[in-house]
């Protein structure tokens, strides 16, 4: 099993050439050890199936994994041509849960497996080209080309795993056995479990940037926290340990279980763990591909639900308060077990990254210093909410990775599992799920003395998106008109039908909410999750919260309700969704209005967006773009420039002027003006920017 999964590539080195290879193998490692997964599906009729109710169809993860590399490829502007527009659409968003994946089957029309297995193909070639010819120095940095590659293996390495948590989940009649995927043979009763005790401690999280591993963008920065001194269990909890807590009512006793674990238990009728089977009155355990006799000493699997179930099971009959452990509780004992970070760490060590199994093991197999599975066999909830640490920065080509899970909802694994390879099995790796996701994760519990700090409301502390919230929810300034209310009066006005419209580049929503004061459906699309779930939290929530900078750090906590906006009986009008204005998915359709919003100029090829735009519009229907016209290339190549430059003849090219180029055969010009706005940076300094609105009518 050893060589069924490479170890991470080091960003540092002596040789280019050797790290291109290095890179090159880890990338061929990465995408076979994936197509593999998908080898477990028993006939490509499964491929269109799904195995969890909120997940796509498998068909969809096959693909997502490839276009990833693409999307964020032209994101980046390093490559400017498109493999395949529509696989690069379909399968680019729709993961974990949040409002803007877009899970409606009817939007979709799956290609053939085999078109996409040639599609991963060209993919694989195109990439193989860029690792040996990008430019590369050494160490490579989070700004470097090379890095978005990085990015794009690391991504595919977590669904890996995710995937074969959905294949795990599948009938078992729709799956096969795979023979490099090795299932552990070896179990018996449960060993008794026992509290080990740690020091009180001072604990630093937290990743510098000059570290020689990836890293996603919630890793760097800086946490620290005294740790008081605590206990922890020695194993982590088994089946046999768990089915204790089964047999004794625990899932039908709502004493045990918060609201979230009540909503759960309401939705799933669930009464033990997913991945147990009960035949003629026993439970089975299912693995990857096969139902087995439960294997009383492996470490259960469970959501964070039921773990925190378990743990007020436990406390009531035991006296003795448990809970599942803090992020920072969980490095004070990996640091007890004396763990080095790989690749210093050698992986026949524990039980991860395939080498021993595809499957879990006994809790009592790989001891560090007393404790057992530190890392390894299966990842481990905490009841820490993943949150960024200070100097936390977004990585500009992957916004949507970290910042989505920020919201108090999603609570960190730690530790990795069996099926955990590449970024996933670093030490200072951070990944969380909402807690009625299933991974491969189980836990341990602590007695601590330590509570969890709770967040109650989250002002929006990105100052970027901050800034915007500002713009649209905050106050006017210089007697300006706010500029979302404004264009959708526009809008609004010289639109004949009101049904359906499209809020494009809608920022963090407002004017797409003002636009439903008019429209009985409008959609918010915006290529920036960050923006997206600004609005949507709005319509789930019910306010906006954000910090207006005052001056340096001093900030004001802002606060807005959808009440005060007079938005409450329009929510239901209006939803948000994460998409590119250069290639949208082909659901988003029959506009009455589509509003561009101080978009045109920020495209990475504005003219893929103005070309196709009409087919997304009915007769009669209205095109609104709005523009301050500041190209920059650091947005718009300049070859892809609609004005704001000088042509061969030494001609002034007005970005008007190739609007009415573009558009005239498909649009008539019907009104144009000037709408000036103020954004304000701080209480002493705004910028006072005039856009222009042009208005178009179909013919």
């Amino acid at each position: 099993m050893s060589k069924l999964s490479k170890y991470p590539v080091t960003l540092n080195g002596n040789s280019i050439e050797g790290k291109r290879q290095e890179i090159k193998e880890y990338f061929h490692n990465t995408s076979a050890l994936y197509e593999k997964v998908f080898e477990v599906l028993k006939d490509e009729d499964v491929f269109y199936k799904k195995s969890e109710i909120t997940r796509h169809p498998m068909i969809f993860y096959f693909g997502h994994t490839a276009t990833f590399f693409i999307n964020k490829l032209i994101n980046m502007k390093i490559i400017q041509e498109r493999i395949n527009p529509d696989f690069e659409s379909i399968f680019a968003v729709g993961v974990d849960e949040m409002s803007w994946d877009d899970m409606d089957g009817s939007n979709y029309s799956w290609p053939k497996v085999d078109e996409v297995r040639e599609y991963r193909a060209k993919v694989q070639e195109l990439v193989d080209d860029l690792i040996m010819t990008l430019p590369l120095t050494l160490p490579i940095k989070d700004d470097s080309p090379m890095w978005i590659i990085l990015m794009g293996i690391e991504h595919e390495r977590i669904h890996i795993e995710t995937s074969l948590v959905l294949h795990r989940q599948m009938p078992i009649d729709l799956v096969k056995s795979v023979k490099e995927f090795n299932i552990c043979k070896n179990s018996s009763k449960a060993p008794k479990n026992s509290m080990l005790k740690i020091d009180a401690t001072e604990i630093r999280l937290g990743k510098e940037s000059s570290h020689n591993l990836y890293g996603w963008d919630n890793e760097y920065g800086v946490y620290a926290e005294n740790v008081a001194a605590f206990e922890a269990s020695k194993y982590l909890v088994s089946n046999g340990e768990f089915i204790e807590f089964v047999n004794a009512g625990g899932y039908e006793n709502s004493e045990f279980w918060d609201e979230e674990g009540k909503k759960f238990l309401e939705l799933t009728k669930a009464t033990h763990p997913t991945f147990w089977v009960l035949k003629d009155g026993k439970f089975k355990y299912r693995t990857l591909s096969l139902e087995i006799d439960m294997p009383l000493n492996w470490p259960v699997d469970v959501n964070a639900l039921e773990a925190e179930a378990f743990c007020r099971y436990k406390s009531k009959n035991d006296g003795v308060t448990y809970q599942l452990p803090s992020e920072a509780e969980y490095r004070a004992i990996y640091n007890k077990a004396g763990l080095q970070d790989i690749p210093a760490f050698h992986e026949s060590r524990a039980n991860l990254n395939f080498y021993h199994y595809a499957s879990s093991c006994p809790v009592d197999e790989f001891s560090f210093n007393g404790f057992y599975d530190v890392v390894g066999n299966v990842w481990q909830w905490s009841r820490t909410p993943i949150r960024g640490f200070e100097g936390f920065k977004v990585h500009e080509a992957y916004d949507d990775f970290s910042v989505p899970t920020f919201d108090e909802k999603h609570a960190l694994i730690l530790g990795s599992s069996w099926a955990s390879s590449g970024n996933l099995i670093m030490k200072y790796s951070r990944y969380a799920f909402r807690k009625h996701f299933y991974q491969n994760a189980g836990f341990r519990y602590v007695v601590s003395s330590q509570e969890q700090e709770q967040e109650t409301e989250i002002y929006e502390s990105d100052e970027l998106v901050s800034q915007y919230c500002e713009f649209q929810y905050g106050d006017t300034h210089f007697g300006v008109e706010n500029f979302a209310i404004a264009t959708a009066k526009i809008a609004s006005k010289f639109a004949q039908n009101k049904n359906k419209a499209l809020d494009l580049g809608c920022a963090t929503g407002r004017a797409t909410y003002e636009l439903a004061r008019e429209f009985n459906e409008v959609e918010g699309i915006d290529f920036s999750v960050r923006f997206v779930q600004v609005g949507a939290k709005l319509k789930s929530d019910g306010y906006v919260a954000f910090s207006s900078k005052e001056e340096g750090e001093i900030v004001t906590n802002k606060k807005v309700t959808i009440e005060e906006l007079g938005y409450e009986k329009l929510k239901e009008r209006v939803s948000f969704w994460q998409g590119d204005a250069c290639n949208l998915k082909p659901n988003f359709n029959s506009y009455d209005l589509i509003m561009a919003t101080n978009l045109i100029d920020r495209l990475y090829n504005p003219r893929l967006f103005l070309d196709t735009i009409d087919e997304r519009i009915n007769v009669d229907g209205i095109l609104v773009i709005t523009s301050p016209y500041t190209w920059q290339e650091s947005s718009t190549k300049k070859e892809f420039w609609l004005g704001g430059y000088k042509d061969e003849n030494g001609e002034d090219i007005k970005t008007i002027d190739s609007l009415k180029k573009v558009l005239d055969d498909k649009f008539e010009l019907i009104h144009l003006q000037d709408l000036e706005f103020v954004i304000k940076e701080t209480k002493r300094k705004y910028q006072h920017t005039i856009s222009q609105v042009s208005v178009w009518r179909k013919r």
